[in-house]
């Protein structure tokens, strides 16, 4: 096996959200693997905090203050990304939210921020890179899906659908843009502790452990556990691996 095969020297990644939780731990492991890595999120503060941290471990990382629900703003880091870069060749769609609430509670708003946010985010990001990619000659774009993207969850239905979404998006991606040497894939993260899943943790413990029996490894996942996935479908190994959905959930969907 080539020694380049994970080397992404040279390359640009975008992970939209990459200023904490699994954003971050891809952030990072992608930025040691040799790549200039843009991090985006809405926190500023959280953002600065995030390139800062990320600088005493890779060469070249910037962040940009981005919302990923507004078209213009995305445009905007998109062009900001590629100015600073000159290329764009990996494209994260990580950025999402979840609002908790049973479906016959679910307003309206909610819905649409949700599914605008973790699904219509991720469609406009992946189109505003598309030219650039196709004018490379070539692209990476991964999308951050969910066990839910598998299985229905009563308290999600807006970030169950929206995650569902994510999976089709990835396959139509993957077929439409095959030609052009772009390749579309999707990490399906499986309960990891992050600000998103603390709250499970701190105040429904019975879930919490319930979860945790029925994981075969034995552990909530880590963010820096789908680091290695996020390389691999960032990088030439992964050049003939095109609109599949891969499980990183310590087993979990295996039941």
């Amino acid at each position: 096996m080539s020694s380049k095969l994970f080397d992404l020297t040279g390359k640009t990644a975008i992970v939209t959200g990459g200023n904490g939780g699994i954003g971050y731990g891809m952030a990072s492991e992608i930025g040691k693997s040799g790549a200039n890595v843009v991090i985006t999120g809405r926190n500023s503060d959280k953002t600065k905090a995030a390139v800062n941290e990320l600088k005493k471990s890779v060469d070249n990382v910037i962040g940009i203050d981005s919302d990923v629900s507004d078209e213009s703003s995305i445009k905007d880091m998109i062009k900001t990304s590629y100015d600073t870069f000159g290329s764009i060749d990996v494209l994260i769609n990580n950025a999402g939210i979840g609002i908790r609430e049973l479906p016959e509670n679910y307003n309206t708003d909610d819905w649409n921020k949700v599914i605008n946010i973790n699904l219509t985010g991720a469609f406009l990001c992946s189109r505003e890179v598309y030219p650039i990619m196709k004018s490379q000659g070539s692209g990476k774009i991964i999308n951050i899906g969910s066990m839910t993207s598998i299985f229905g969850l009563d308290w999600a239905v807006a970030y169950a659908s929206s995650k569902g979404g994510i999976v089709q998006l990835t396959k139509t991606l993957a077929v439409s843009w095959a030609k052009d040497n772009i390749q579309s894939n999707c990490i399906l993260p499986g309960w990891i502790h992050t600000d998103l899943t603390q709250g499970i943790k701190d105040q429904f413990q019975d879930r919490y452990q319930q979860i945790l029996s029925r994981i075969p490894s034995n552990r909530w996942g880590e963010p820096d556990d789908l680091a290695g996935t996020a390389v691999y479908l960032s990088s030439s190994a992964s050049d003939y691996v095109n609109g599949v959905s891969i499980a990183v959930d310590g087993g979990y969907t295996s039941f």
